[in-house]
């Protein structure tokens, strides 16, 4: 049989095996291509006989483990042979949360996870889209997208995308002009006091909208005073129409 050397990044897919042997142990890591095409995934069936990585897999790991994985691939030699990674160096992308196997686990809803799901496809195809038109070298950043928590049947939308260097500072940028339109924005959760409120109402009622629209529109252009009375009408209902105002 043909045994060739490969790299690979994936999710551990379910709770390893203990093998035969006391150091030898199976497992299943679901892979991505990095494109949010699910015909490109595939689960690689693994095994190895190094008792370190044995010994990390069966009391620290667990499914949704990020790990990267190098070894030989093994080809069956008949078809219905299994082909299988036997894995010489194991390293840890990002652990998935622990469980606490002291409390009852809330599964979540079908609504909530395929809402979940859907919006990491929206993200990993808008980022794929970007990494494909950026400019530069080739893809050196790749960005693992999950579902937060322990997975399970949310393995299906766990993503990898490749971006550049430069597509990463713009991201950055862009997320850091992002933050602060929602920090100048006011919070849901802020209530002004009464007197604040009274403050407020006494001085819009004491606008007359006559003489704000007298003052805007005698400062307007005559072709732009019909686009800005519009404009005033949206903010303050019915204006005066221009041919109605002094001069």
């Amino acid at each position: 049989m043909d045994a060739i050397p490969l790299a690979l990044d994936g999710y551990l897919a379910a709770e390893p095996e203990q093998g035969d042997r006391e150091d030898s142990v199976s497992w299943r890591l679901t892979c991505s291509t990095g494109t949010d095409h699910l015909v490109e995934e595939a689960v690689i069936p693994c095994t190895t006989t190094q008792p370190q990585i044995a010994h990390a897999l069966l009391t620290e790991r667990q499914p949704g483990d990020l790990l990267r994985v190098t070894g030989i691939v093994t080809l069956p030699d008949t078809a219905g042979g299994i082909l299988q990674l036997h894995v010489e160096t194991l390293e840890v992308l990002w652990a998935a949360p622990l469980l606490d196997t002291g409390e009852e686990i809330t599964a979540i809803s079908t609504t909530a996870e395929a809402d979940c799901g859907r919006a990491i496809e929206a993200l990993s195809e808008a980022l794929t889209g970007l990494g494909q038109a950026a400019p530069g070298a080739g893809p050196s950043i790749r960005i693992h997208i999950s579902p937060a928590g322990a997975l399970g049947s949310g393995l299906e939308h766990c993503r990898s995308v490749d971006i550049v260097p430069s597509l990463a500072h713009r991201l950055a940028d862009y997320v850091d002009t992002m933050s602060c339109h929602l920090d100048s924005e006011r919070p849901d959760n802020v209530v002004l006091d009464a007197d604040t409120l009274a403050d407020l109402a006494d001085l819009f009622d004491g606008i007359d909208l006559t003489d704000l629209t007298n003052t805007v529109l005698n400062a307007t252009r005559p072709e732009s005073r019909p686009a800005v009375t519009r404009a005033m009408d949206d903010m303050f209902g019915d204006m005066p129409a221009p041919e109605d105002i002094d001069p």
